[in-house]
């Protein structure tokens, strides 16, 4: 039998997870934006070629792919894919190898070492780049 706790909100948002639950949160987020994403490019995709763009259903693509292809959106998707890979590889990693488990948190800053400088450099790189064609 199970014993039935009750947790009240401000309990549960008090919850101190810690760097492995952030990650797996942030795991979770990022699989669902892949998702998302990859679900609005082949919908746009489809309504472009398969019908006329004056169309409401072209309409709604050129909409899908305007929003894909805006700043925010590219830079959500760069984060994404990034973090669902490398902290992806860090739990294959742990997995096959499970007497590595113990040094879980010296992975994980490994695994932040990596994203940081992957992620930040180039996003910079997509705000200045979209910063200048603003200005000029």
């Amino acid at each position: 039998m199970s014993k039935v706790s009750s947790v009240s909100l401000g309990q549960a948002l008090r919850y101190r997870g810690g760097q492995s639950m952030l990650a797996w949160m942030l795991h979770r987020i990022s699989g669902i934006g892949i998702v998302l994403f990859v679900s609005m490019h082949v919908l746009a995709a489809f309504f472009l070629f398969s019908v006329e763009p004056d169309s409401i259903a072209g309409q709604v693509s050129q909409a899908l792919t305007d929003l894909y292809e805006s700043l925010p959106m590219q830079i959500f998707i760069l984060f994404s894919v990034l973090w669902h890979a490398i902290n992806g590889l860090r739990i294959v990693i742990l997995d096959m190898w499970p007497s590595l488990m113990p040094y879980n948190r010296e992975a994980m800053w490994v695994q932040w070492a990596l994203f940081l400088p992957l992620f930040l450099l180039p996003s910079g790189l997509m705000i200045m780049q979209a910063l200048t064609a603003v200005a000029a």
